[in-house]
């Protein structure tokens, strides 16, 4: 299971970084500013997000008994529905996917408080 999460924060890193270079390369002309800032903080929180996944990785390696699965696979649905909606929404997408993105927020949220708990019981 680590492995699978660091292998998973390593290609979440990679794509944000290819995210935020379309935002600022391709994207700026195109799009209307608060729809750029918006595809930006996808970008951002993906990439705050894959570094967690690498240290949910870390914390199996050394815990492997521990929560901490949950704390990535919550940081891996956050990444999907928060950042994904937000890229979407700035590229055209429906308008009910700005119900979709706090829900991703709060997989991030509950990914931090277990991975905290996590870390505390061991």
């Amino acid at each position: 299971m680590e492995r699978m999460l660091a292998v998973l924060g390593a290609l979440s890193a990679g794509l944000a970084v290819v995210a935020g270079a379309f935002a600022a390369h391709g994207l700026r002309a195109r799009l209307a500013p608060e729809l750029l800032a918006a595809f930006e903080t996808g970008a951002r929180y993906q990439m705050y997000h894959a570094l967690g996944l690498l240290a949910v990785a870390w914390a199996l390696g050394r815990w492997p008994a521990s929560a901490a699965a949950v704390a990535g696979w919550l940081f891996v649905a956050g990444t999907v529905l928060f950042s994904g909606s937000l890229y979407l929404l700035a590229l055209g997408g429906p308008s009910w996917l700005g119900a979709v993105t706090p829900l991703g927020g709060v997989c991030f949220i509950a990914g931090w408080a277990v991975l905290a708990w996590s870390a505390g019981r061991e």
